[in-house]
């Protein structure tokens, strides 16, 4: 699927983040080990920012853990 500028345009101005900053995000989730700790607080550091949410580092601490150790619910609805 590719995506047009169009596209990155409607999603910056909603989200104020900008393409490159999404191709970015993209290319390191797509090329990154993501069982690799310095990936995932790159990725974790880079969400946060986006967002505006402040992760702590025992929050982050924990995403991480859940990663590596593959405890990452593969059903949505236990997510939640």
């Amino acid at each position: 699927m590719e995506f047009g500028d169009s596209f990155f345009k409607k999603v910056e101005k909603k989200t104020k983040v900008s393409k490159d900053v999404i191709l970015s995000l993209a290319e390191k989730l797509q090329n990154g080990n993501m069982k690799d700790e310095e990936t995932l607080r790159e990725v974790i550091q880079t969400l946060s920012k986006m967002t505006g949410k402040e992760v702590s580092k025992e929050k982050e601490d924990k995403i991480i853990h859940t990663i590596i150790e593959d405890k990452v619910p593969k059903n949505v609805d236990k997510m939640f």
